[in-house]
């Protein structure tokens, strides 16, 4: 498993809205995602800097692998 990369906060949720996630709500700098076939929620900060290990976690909770999140990035 490769390391995830350093992303913005925009930048990953528009990489989860690639993925099928649809943006539901936004409070103050946090953005929550949902999936209609799945039933998970994403919380993503829309900061300049995500942590990668955050990222880590929001992929894992996605159900996706690191690689083809990157697909989703480009």
């Amino acid at each position: 498993m490769s390391k995830p990369p350093l992303l913005s906060g925009r930048a990953i949720v528009k990489a989860f809205i690639r993925a099928g996630y649809t943006a539901v709500h936004q409070r103050g700098s946090h953005v929550k995602l949902a999936d209609p076939g799945r039933e998970s929620i994403l919380i993503v900060p829309d900061h300049a800097e995500v942590d990668r290990w955050l990222l880590k976690n929001l992929i894992k909770d996605a159900g996706m692998s690191v690689e083809e999140f990157i697909r989703y990035t480009r």
